[in-house]
């Protein structure tokens, strides 16, 4: 037993000495969706230091996929890299390094996609995320925020994000944002709305990416 499973392990108060802590309820799964749509495509880079950081950060029993925003996202084909992270260190870097790069031959040369299906994207990291059984669930979007469908995609009805922390990253200006800024702040406004009313536990906008701590830590 390595020094991760054993602290994990640790008796919890008011239980019997010979008892251990369900690995799960004390496990992160993060599910970051990056925007390849339009001009956001050019911040791909970004989201590769945000990645980085991830892979630095979780730890064994952790989960981690990334995924394209696309055109329509409902889509497990939208995945480019996922894992649980083995506990065994020298698996688990092991894990990380091919991880890495899966993420750099992806984003190698980034082609911009039409459409931008958050909303798809979402209902798919939710069901990862579900899927894993962490007691930690973390949804990380690094997009402008901008959902645009083509006529037949829909996505005018409730999602369930309960449990779920959504985290919008990178959240950039457009040139219509700078001409009325009104529309920004009403864009991150109604995804609040939106995500809180599905149940998140906590929507964030984190656009300073030198505090990328603040990803992983509870408000």
């Amino acid at each position: 037993m390595n020094k991760r499973q054993f602290l994990r392990c640790l008796p919890a108060l008011g239980l019997a000495a010979t008892g251990c802590v369900d690995s799960r309820s004390h496990s992160h799964s993060v599910y970051m969706l990056v925007d390849t749509s339009g001009t956001y495509a050019q911040e791909a880079g970004k989201a590769q230091v945000i990645i980085n950081y991830l892979l630095g950060s979780l730890q064994a029993g952790d989960s981690l996929a990334v995924a394209r925003v696309q055109s329509r996202s409902f889509s497990e084909k939208d995945i480019v890299a996922k894992a649980t992270f083995d506990s065994r260190p020298s698996q688990e870097n092991a894990q990380k390094r091919a991880f890495r790069e899966r993420i750099d031959n992806s984003f190698r040369a980034v082609s911009g996609s039409r459409y931008t299906d958050i909303s798809g994207g979402l209902i798919q990291g939710a069901e990862f995320l579900n899927e894993t059984g962490a007691g930690n669930k973390t949804i990380i979007v690094f997009s402008d925020m901008q959902e645009e469908l083509d006529k037949v995609t829909q996505r005018d009805f409730p999602i369930n994000l309960k449990g779920i922390r959504v985290i919008a990253v990178n959240v950039v200006k457009l040139k219509t944002d700078n001409v009325d800024p009104r529309l920004y702040m009403g864009r991150l406004e109604a995804w609040q709305k939106r995500v809180v009313k599905a149940g998140a536990t906590e929507w964030r906008v984190i656009n300073n990416l030198d505090r990328l701590d603040a990803i992983l830590a509870r408000s």
